[in-house]
């Protein structure tokens, strides 16, 4: 029955209504604090199986595309988002939140906790740019609006900070991968930014902790 009346509907519709029924699986799935490997296969099992089946059956792209134009826009939004990753590695809020996973700098806990970190990005791109923007880009750039107030959701609990430049982030990434056509620039800003976040905290700040609160103290959020 549900099917033959998704069958019925526009593909824009039935990419939001199972947008909609992952984001409300995603929040309502208990998950054991501490343990990534659930965390992945959790993800991956909802961002990727779930949309990845959807749009197969319907032949539609989510934004697995490697070209030029693609590489061009990974370079230059890791680029883009890099000093927000090394300042904020420097932040109180953050040194106290990161990693959110137990980890060392010893490589051969690192480099499991990192692939497996990339992971859980590569789940949350595929849904949020995947099938909420790139999927959906007949609509035009406006697709990038579809899923920033969703993501912010998905954010509260972490540092203030991360909350409030959550939905910008989420527009901004759903922008570049629209202009790309691809979810690689995302995966990549994101990914790497958060891997390169993780062992930043585990080493000393880069910069004086309280100096970079100072400098952002205009913000009305504690950092």
């Amino acid at each position: 029955m549900l099917r033959r009346r998704l069958a019925g509907l526009p593909w824009l519709y039935r990419a939001l209504i199972v947008g909609g029924v992952v984001g409300a699986a995603w929040s309502l799935w208990p998950l054991p604090a501490g343990d990534l490997t659930y965390r992945a296969v959790h993800d991956a099992l909802l961002f990727i199986l779930v949309p990845g089946a959807l749009a197969v059956a319907h032949g539609r792209n989510l934004g697995w595309n490697v070209d030029r134009a693609a590489l061009r826009n990974t370079l230059l939004l890791a680029l883009f988002v890099l000093p927000f990753y090394l300042v904020g590695s420097s932040l109180p809020s953050i040194r106290a939140y990161y990693p959110m996973w137990h980890t060392s700098t010893a490589l051969a806990d690192f480099l499991p906790h990192a692939a497996q970190q990339l992971l859980v990005v590569v789940a949350a791109e595929t849904y949020y740019r995947g099938l909420l923007c790139v999927g959906v880009r007949e609509i035009g750039r406006k697709s990038a609006l579809i899923s920033p107030i969703l993501y912010a959701f998905h954010h509260v609990g972490k540092p203030p900070i991360e909350i409030l430049l959550s939905a910008p982030t989420d527009v901004l990434f759903g922008l570049v991968d629209y202009e790309s056509d691809s979810i690689l620039p995302s995966i990549v800003a994101h990914g790497g930014g958060l891997i390169l976040l993780d062992w930043l905290v585990l080493h000393p700040p880069l910069f004086p902790p309280d100096r970079v609160a100072a400098a952002l103290q205009w913000l009305p959020i504690p950092l």
